[in-house]
């Protein structure tokens, strides 16, 4: 079971750092509703509660993708992405999409606006059988709108109208929305975003899980995880790993530590942590407030990144996620001329080294005055990956209550999509634009 050590940050608090009141009374807004933005908080009890018959649908659909496409384009952004590729590439591989499998590649589109970015994936399919699911609440996102256009034009053209249609997955509203009324329209098999749970949080919901079953990972191992971990978030008390992290990083903030690093030695964890920033930046990043949430990606980081930790401004809090070994292990090879001078390490796993160079990582930034959490997350599998994706999001509620914001809003993220739809002169949008081309310059 996933565990925290907080032993080498709380040398850095002075006091007592558990919050204990303050995390009871987020807590129970979290478990029952009464604090801020608590008609989103269907997540905290979806892994018991998820709608079984969509479950059963959506491993279904996942099935009809592998035995009818090459090639799956998922069309989303912010939430409807970013928690599935993570999924994705932890437990397949960053390189998923290059390797020899059964299931077929998964190409993430509508998450940005680079033509280059939309030609590549267009020719990477136009010429093999592939799918679509598209992601939005509402269908009017701009960035998965535009590109939801060009794809769904070329299914069309490659299949026709009818056939294209069975190939077209919607993840969105239950009842309403540019997207689900077109999908009633054509006849596309929809999926819900539950209106109870916002994008981030939605990575356990058909959101995330279609793209996840398609990729061959069990997810029903995924939501079993997850459930675990709910169960021991429900005890409200310091046994409940994520109290222990909710209380300690907001104790470093309110210390004057203004900037988390979330660091894993394991390359596949990159968008696992992609999908974190967002969690935490749009959670707690408002009125004034909140953690700046960065990443790095160790070794590799410690080699561009490690000279600023160690050394730079002293606002910095780390968090560590550490994975059991893999099943199989390289081994180091001996050397016969041994020019690297490195034979002292022939008949180590690389696990172990890499072992030696989280903890060698560990008590340089902690001597160099940054406190340090490790989240020990077990084997890298879809089960342990459900139970830490809940942790995450529990730990995230919990902060964003301590930190006294609704953790479940996100109103800053709609004022460069105001001044985009005026510069594009979006109808509506005339007055605004002319004067923000005149603040332009243009």
């Amino acid at each position: 079971m996933l565990s925290v050590d907080v032993s080498k940050a709380v040398s850095f608090l002075s006091g007592d750092y558990q919050l204990g009141d303050e995390l009871k009374q987020a807590a129970n807004w979290l478990q029952n509703g009464g604090g801020k933005g608590d008609d989103f908080i269907g997540w905290v009890k979806l892994p018991e509660a998820y709608d079984k018959d969509e479950f059963a649908r959506i491993e279904k659909a996942a099935k009809k993708i592998q035995s009818d496409s090459k090639a799956l384009v998922v069309i989303g952004i912010g939430g409807s992405y970013l928690g599935a590729r993570g999924v994705i590439e932890c437990l397949g591989s960053p390189n998923y999409n290059l390797k020899k499998k059964d299931t077929p590649n998964v190409y993430f589109m509508g998450n940005g606006l680079s033509s280059a970015a939309t030609k590549e994936v267009y020719d990477l399919v136009k010429d093999v059988d592939f799918s679509v699911n598209v992601i939005s609440k509402s269908g009017t996102t701009t960035e998965p709108a535009v590109a939801f256009r060009f794809f769904k034009e070329l299914l069309e053209q490659k299949y026709g109208k009818a056939e294209a249609a069975k190939r077209i997955y919607a993840t969105t509203d239950k009842s309403r929305g540019a997207l689900k009324s077109l999908a009633d329209a054509e006849g596309y098999e929809t999926f819900v975003v539950p209106d109870d749970v916002g994008g981030r949080y939605s990575v356990l919901t058909a959101v995330g899980l279609l793209p996840i079953a398609v990729a061959g990972i069990d997810i029903n191992e995924l939501m079993g995880g997850a459930a675990d971990m709910m169960k021991a978030c429900r005890t409200d008390d310091f046994t409940n790993p994520a109290w222990e992290y909710a209380a300690v990083r907001n104790a470093l903030y309110r210390a004057g530590k203004k900037t988390e690093l979330l660091a894993c030695f394991e390359p596949s964890f990159r968008f696992m942590a992609e999908w974190w920033k967002q969690l935490y930046g749009e959670s707690e990043g408002k009125d004034n407030k909140g953690l700046f949430p960065a990443s790095v990606d160790f070794t590799a980081d410690l080699h561009s990144m490690g000279q600023y930790i160690q050394q730079g401004e002293r606002t910095l809090l780390e968090t560590v996620v550490r994975f059991d070994p893999d099943d199989e292990q390289m081994v180091v090879p001996y050397d016969d001329v041994n020019g690297d001078g490195l034979n002292f390490l022939a008949g180590k796993t690389l696990h172990e080294i890499n072992t030696q160079a989280m903890d060698g990582t560990l008590l340089a930034h902690v001597e160099g005055g940054v406190p340090n959490m490790i989240v020990r997350a077990g084997k890298r599998d879809a089960r342990e990956l459900g139970a830490l994706i809940y942790f995450f999001e529990y730990a995230c509620g919990l902060s964003g209550y301590l930190l006294g914001v609704n953790p479940f809003d996100q109103p800053g993220v709609e004022a460069y999509k105001k001044n985009m739809f005026a510069l594009m002169n979006k109808p509506g949008y005339e007055e605004m634009g002319a004067e923000l081309r005149k603040k332009l310059g243009k």
